[in-house]
């Protein structure tokens, strides 16, 4: 893992799309939450149902957001550079939804989501704004789940002669 300074996390996250509606006094309060992390290629993030207590906004690399079957794993989505995962961590007690695994050599930046929480009840605007934007991962990714799941139930019943 590297090291970054807050300096270098700040940087990094003015240029990710989280950072579009918060204010400079926003962005250096949440900068100062982050830390820097590194995935080899292959590497499970986090599997569904973990303990969690970090999101991520990813700053290069490509991760698989999965949904692990009995027999097979799906991939739901695959989450680009400026892109946020683990946002169930926002979710006080609850576990991953879904399974997230790095297909290349993934940089992110890493957020403990209690000290977020705590930081979005002192300004309701960054709360009000953080939400707003992972509410959208939320519902791309509800839209990603049910295309897939219908794209399997249509392709087992073609099979079956439906």
């Amino acid at each position: 893992m590297t090291t970054m300074t807050l300096e270098a996390v700040d940087e990094i996250l003015r240029r990710q799309p989280i950072a579009s509606e918060l204010t400079d006094a926003q962005l250096e309060g949440l900068a100062q939450l982050g830390h820097f992390v590194e995935f080899a290629p292959d590497e499970i993030i986090h599997r569904e149902g973990d303990e969690c207590a970090e999101f991520y906004v990813l700053v290069c690399g490509h991760v698989a957001i999965e949904m692990v079957g009995h027999q097979e794993v799906f991939r739901v989505e695959t989450v680009m550079p400026g892109g946020e995962f683990g946002w169930t961590a926002m979710l006080a007690g609850a576990g991953r939804y879904f399974q997230a695994r790095a297909l290349d050599r993934v940089q992110a930046v890493a957020f403990n989501a209690s000290r977020v929480r705590a930081l979005c009840d002192q300004d309701a605007s960054l709360g009000y704004a953080l939400m707003r934007r992972l509410l959208g991962v939320v519902a791309g990714r509800l839209q990603s789940t049910r295309l897939q799941v219908t794209d399997t139930l249509s392709t087992a019943a073609r099979r079956a002669g439906a």
